[in-house]
């Protein structure tokens, strides 16, 4: 069972982030199912790599177009990306060091900050973009 699915309650109105934002859930859920079915380090961790790498490319891409369009929260949103790549960033380090095991507890962290991102800040900027000709 997965433990993020996509819906529309998701949707920030502009087909290129939402089209991100479902890979991300996709990822989210494999790293899940990986720890759920005792994968190996090796597996988990290339999920993870993964999940960042993702990440970073996402938030450079939503930030790109904001800067661009004088999105007028550009620093706050940048500031909510910038955390959660360091936290990510310290999960990785802790898990890879063995002091921080991937549990359900990082796990529903990341579900919590991506739905709860997307659903708040992610959605202030659609309409934003919409009124901006992006779709």
């Amino acid at each position: 069972m997965a433990l993020l699915t996509w819906n529309e309650g998701l949707s920030v109105k502009v087909s290129q982030f939402d089209r991100e934002h479902q890979e991300l859930v996709n990822l989210i859920n494999k790293l899940h199912d990986a720890m759920k079915e005792g994968q190996g380090k090796q597996v988990i961790g290339s999920v993870l790599n993964g999940l960042i790498s993702y990440t970073r490319a996402h938030f450079a891409a939503e930030e790109r177009l904001m800067k661009a369009h004088g999105y007028p929260l550009y620093e706050k949103h940048k500031r909510e990306h910038n955390h959660l790549t360091m936290t990510v960033l310290d999960f990785q380090k802790g898990y890879l060091e063995g002091s921080v095991p991937l549990s359900q507890t990082v796990m529903n962290f990341l579900k919590d900050w991506l739905t709860g991102h997307i659903q708040g800040v992610d959605r202030e900027y659609g309409p934003f973009l919409n009124g901006k000709g992006i779709k």
